[in-house]
């Protein structure tokens, strides 16, 4: 089927930047919108941000002006460029993809997430 793979979290100190990476692999015909969310502990899984396969985004409130996803189309990949955390982003974050495989079956596939830390 399709597998997403994320990588590029870890520990930073308030203001610093990461960026995340997630690529898509296997029986791929195509993939539609591909998103970031994250969970913090004790909370929902949240929306942080959405690119479709034209290039629209949509973030949420609480990362506009500072994260900015972007996408690779030929390697499968998204990216979020995440500046200026806070210690509110850390969170485990998860990447998804809404994918059709090569049997035309329709998709929507999560990575296994990687863990943002935002230290004060």
């Amino acid at each position: 089927q399709v597998q997403l793979v994320e990588s590029g979290g870890g520990l930073v100190q308030a203001g610093g930047s990461l960026r995340l990476s997630c690529a898509a692999s296997g029986s791929i015909f195509s993939i539609n919108a591909m998103g970031w969310y994250r969970q913090a502990p004790g909370k929902q899984r949240e929306l942080v941000a959405l690119i479709t396969s034209s290039g629209s985004t949509n973030y949420a409130d609480s990362v506009k002006g500072r994260f900015t996803i972007s996408r690779d189309n030929v390697k499968n990949t998204v990216y979020l460029q995440m500046s200026s955390l806070k210690p509110e982003d850390t969170a485990n974050y998860f990447c998804n993809a809404n994918a059709i495989s090569t049997a035309r079956s329709h998709l929507e596939v999560w990575g296994q997430g990687t863990l943002v830390t935002v230290s004060s």
